[in-house]
C-alpha cells in the first residue's frame, strides 16, 4: 500500500466559488418552489384546501436563516416545518447543513420534516425524512469558523 502524497505536492484545483455559489443557489430556489407547490397539491389531495392557501415559502418571505424553508400544515392543522435539500444527482448523494439547520430539527423533532429532491434536472423525485435531521443522517464536520481569542 502506498503512502499519500504530502499535500505541498499535491496538484492544485482551480474552482470558481462564485460561480458553484450562484449554481447552488439557483437550484436550491428552484427545488423550494418545486416543494412548495408540491405541498399544496399534497394538501389539497387530503382534502384540506383552505391550509393549502396558507402553505408559505418562509425562507423566501422572512429570510434564509429560519432552519426551514416552509411552512406548513399537517391536515389536523399543526405545524409543519419543512427545509428542502435539492441535488441534480442521485437520492444518496451528500448535502450541506447548517447548524442552525441542525437545531431547529431538534428542536421542533416532532413537525420538521427534510425533503430531499434528487435527479432534480432530469426527473424531479423526492423523498421525506421526519425528525432530526442526525436520526437519519451521518453527520461530518467539513468546515470551522476560525476566529481569534
Amino acid at each position: 500500500m502506498r503512502e499519500p502524497e504530502p499535500a505541498y505536492l499535491r496538484p492544485a484545483v482551480r474552482r470558481d466559488y462564485l460561480a458553484r455559489e450562484e449554481h447552488n443557489r439557483s437550484l436550491g430556489q428552484a427545488g423550494e418552489v418545486f416543494a412548495l407547490e408540491f405541498e399544496r397539491w399534497r394538501l389539497v389531495q387530503l382534502g384540506v384546501g383552505q391550509l393549502a392557501e396558507r402553505v408559505t415559502h418562509a425562507s423566501a418571505l422572512q429570510g434564509d436563516g429560519l432552519g426551514y424553508d416552509i411552512h406548513s400544515f399537517e391536515t389536523d392543522g399543526r405545524d409543519r416545518f419543512i427545509e428542502v435539500k435539492t441535488t441534480g444527482f442521485g437520492e444518496r448523494t451528500p448535502f450541506f447543513v447548517s447548524a442552525n439547520e441542525l437545531q431547529f430539527a431538534r428542536e421542533h423533532a416532532d413537525c420538521f420534516r427534510l425533503y430531499r429532491l434528487f435527479d432534480f434536472r432530469r426527473s424531479p423525485r423526492l423523498f421525506e425524512l421526519s425528525g432530526s435531521i442526525e436520526q437519519h443522517c451521518e453527520l461530518d464536520a467539513v468546515s470551522y469558523r476560525a476566529s481569534f481569542g
